[in-house]
């Protein structure tokens, strides 16, 4: 089993016509993704690579049937592709765009939110159901079908530790980039629900980074609500105060959001943190 994305996701791509949508859409449906339209304004009845292109992500979920939508288009415009996409009647949306201005993000989120539907990003590389479904830009040789859910704030984090994961023999039920921007869409907590709800995810790998307290509340969600092994990794460790550490979320400022208060924060709970990705899948396998 898997999270958000399986065999049934019929995705759709915004922005199908640019460059980078029409290259990772080529991907996705290499892949396996069942990639079933994409939309550009004005392009209706053009194919990219055998996909259909429509004007609308309406226009696309009533000839296709669109559940899920991956947004490809420049940050000027990703509010209005987030908003259309939740409209259109999209349940889980996923924006690849990175720098979208915060406020844009919170209108997006809150009506995303109203229309009963899901937002992963932006500023993300996406998420992978390994040998089911890849909605985004995630590396798929490093992906391997398993049983340990990932979660993870950085993209290249994420694919040092599946990685490393891999290489042990430990594959992937789903791995979920949550995007490193201050406000973003499913976090920490609510990916944590749903694998623990998983029959099939046996163990959850959790990356985090300076910045914020979102690790500190994962650390007491996990007291509250996970019986399955938990492993973390803080990015940043040596990061000086109020300085910006690649992401915009990604800032210590006020003494808080420190990689100390949050390493200490999972150490608390039991849950052990490693000092470096690779040590992730011996803490695992440790502990299951």
């Amino acid at each position: 089993m898997s999270i958000l994305i399986d065999k049934n996701t019929r995705l759709i791509v915004q922005g199908i016509t640019g460059r980078d949508g029409g290259f990772h859409a080529t991907k996705m449906k290499a892949y396996g993704t069942n990639v079933v339209g994409g939309t550009s304004p004005g392009k209706a009845g053009e194919m990219v690579e055998g996909i259909p292109v429509f004007n609308t992500v309406r226009d696309a979920v009533n000839e296709t049937g669109a559940n899920t939508s991956v947004i490809f288009v420049p940050a000027p415009f990703a509010k209005d592709a987030m908003l259309e996409a939740a409209d259109a009647g999209v349940k889980l949306i996923i924006c690849i765009t990175e720098g979208v201005p915060t406020l844009d993000v919170v209108e997006a989120y809150r009506y995303i939110k109203i229309k009963g539907a899901n937002l992963i990003g932006p500023n993300c590389p996406g998420l992978i159901s390994p040998d089911k479904s890849m909605v985004g830009i995630m590396p798929t040789m490093i992906f391997k079908r398993g049983s340990t859910g990932v979660i993870s704030r950085s993209g290249t984090l994420t694919y040092e530790v599946v990685y490393n994961l891999t290489s042990k023999g430990m594959g992937q039920s789903t791995a979920v980039g949550v995007g490193g921007d201050p406000i973003v869409g499913l976090y920490y907590q609510e990916l944590l629900e749903m694998f623990q709800n998983d029959p099939e995810t046996d163990s959850i790998a959790l990356i985090g980074e300076i910045g914020g307290d979102a690790e500190e509340r994962a650390a007491e969600y996990i007291k509250k609500h996970v019986t399955k092994p938990v492993a973390a990794f803080i990015a940043g460790q040596q990061a000086p105060p109020g300085k910006q550490m690649g992401h915009a979320g990604a800032i210590i400022s006020s003494g808080s959001g420190t990689a100390a208060e949050k390493i200490a924060a999972f150490e608390a709970v039991g849950v052990p943190v490693a000092k470096e990705p690779s040590q992730i899948p011996d803490l695992l396998k440790s502990r299951l």
